[in-house]
């Protein structure tokens, strides 16, 4: 067992907190997308005095692998700053063509 198979293992069994699922959930749902065929990123925001706090430092502290599987994390300074970034990702498609 290796440190990293928490957020890397695609078979068998991986220990985790449970902000360590929350984190490894979208790499998930991005590898089965793949299998899929499909083109997909997800979007995450978060701020530090949220009630799950300790989930954007868990997801900042693992980085290189959020951007490797086309996981777009935005950290926020407040709630209104974080709903606010969620919200326009939400709208993106009325502005046309997207990545």
């Amino acid at each position: 067992m290796k440190l990293d198979d928490k957020f890397r293992l695609e078979h068998g069994r991986a220990y985790l907190t449970g902000i360590q699922a929350l984190v490894r959930l979208p790499m998930d749902q991005m590898r089965r997308d793949r299998r899929s065929g499909l083109n997909t990123a997800a979007f995450i925001s978060g701020y530090e005095g949220s009630p799950l706090g300790g989930y954007d430092l868990a997801l900042a502290q693992v980085r290189p692998l959020v951007d490797e599987h086309h996981i777009h994390f935005v950290p926020a300074l407040n709630e209104n700053l974080a709903a606010t970034s969620i919200f326009g990702s939400q709208l993106v498609h009325v502005l046309g063509e997207s990545k």
